[in-house]
């Protein structure tokens, strides 16, 4: 398919800078394709009534490491600043990382963080450019190691804003509660489940009273998450993987759940994508620990997935193709021209939608 299928103008005001409070006071956009009308505007505290007694709720335990660090290059005549987003752990001392600018860099040079108000309990942070990859990627070995080192990352560190949110604001100690779900558990992340984050404990109590079950896996969300699909055609994009969990207690509640009548409701497409990792062609999910790499796009055959919450998400990105594929792409480019016309916000601040699958 033709990447350009899954392109729209969304106009900058409507991207959210800041989420709404209480959380679940978020919009909340009901697409269902076969119905008519299609879509229904509601708020995230309605989401009980759409759902049905024995319906499962699956949410992604994963917990937002604060990933961006500011720094400056050591070592050498001049010292000019440093930006690293750190995106995947290689062992208990090094990360792969994209830094700007990352022409300033080579092997060998050493980078020192929180040196601009914010210093970690160790006084400083330090890290030597192992190696450089293409796109300003590079892999960063600390000086600290293991939970010493993640202490100091997380008191140095900013949370890892999304570049359209980054571009037009600095991160600040407000975004370390709001970028980050009442679920977040599991650290490892760089970026929000961002459909978890309308929940709050008073959403979860009437799902509860509805007769909602409620379950958590884990999917580590990766820096592929913010790339466009550059290629003219969607099968020529290759996905980052990403480490994902699904325990064996959650399959089988969630197998009896579905041969009961129950639907499995993902909230995020981070719960739907480690859900149909693990499900086999027959729809039973299985026990699944690894790394997943599976790329959603129109013609896919849903196995283990019902309904999907979601937030509303970038032109011709892989996840705008995942929901053309769950709820059909002429129904998701009206829900969006809708969204848009109706001003809800977008991206991972905004409002959420409720998609109910293609016939």
């Amino acid at each position: 398919m033709r990447t350009d299928l899954f392109d729209f103008h969304l106009p900058p005001e409507r991207i959210a800078l800041r989420p709404v409070h209480p959380r679940d006071a978020a919009r909340l956009l009901v697409v269902r394709p076969w119905a008519e009308p299609a879509f229904e505007d509601r708020t995230v505290r309605d989401l009980p009534r759409f759902l049905q007694p024995g319906d499962q709720l699956v949410v992604n335990d994963t917990k937002v490491l604060a990933a961006a660090l500011h720094g400056r290059r050591i070592g050498r005549s001049e010292e000019p600043r440093i930006e690293a987003n750190l995106h995947k752990r290689i062992d208990g001392a090094r990360w792969r990382a994209f830094v700007k600018p990352a022409k300033r860099l080579r092997a060998g040079d050493v980078i020192r963080f929180g040196d601009e108000g914010k210093v970690c309990f160790l006084g400083q942070l330090d890290a030597t450019v192992e190696e450089k990859g293409e796109g300003g990627e590079v892999t960063l070995a600390f000086a600290f190691h293991g939970p010493v080192l993640d202490q100091a990352i997380a008191e140095c560190g900013d949370m890892p804003l999304p570049p359209y949110i980054a571009a037009r604001r600095a991160a600040d100690e407000q975004d370390r509660m709001d970028y980050q779900t009442m679920f977040a558990r599991e650290e490892g992340s760089i970026a929000a489940p961002t459909a978890g984050l309308h929940f709050t404990e008073t959403l979860l109590e009437q799902l509860k009273i509805r007769g909602v079950d409620l379950h958590q896996v884990t999917l580590h969300v990766g820096a592929g998450t913010f790339l466009p699909v550059k290629a003219d055609d969607v099968s020529e994009h290759t996905m980052h993987p990403e480490w994902g969990e699904v325990s064996a207690a959650t399959a089988l509640a969630l197998n009896a759940a579905r041969a009961g009548g129950g639907r499995v409701v993902a909230v995020g497409s981070t719960a739907l994508r480690i859900l149909e990792s693990a499900a086999d062609e027959g729809g039973v999910i299985r026990p699944f620990a690894g790394e997943t790499a599976i790329f959603i796009t129109p013609g896919y055959r849903f196995r283990a997935v019902d309904l999907l919450m979601t937030n509303f998400h970038l032109p011709r990105s892989t996840l705008f193709m995942l929901v053309a594929a769950f709820s059909g792409l002429e129904t998701m480019q009206r829900a969006y021209a809708h969204a848009i016309d109706r001003e809800y916000r977008f991206y991972s601040y905004g409002d959420a939608c409720l998609l109910f699958p293609s016939r």
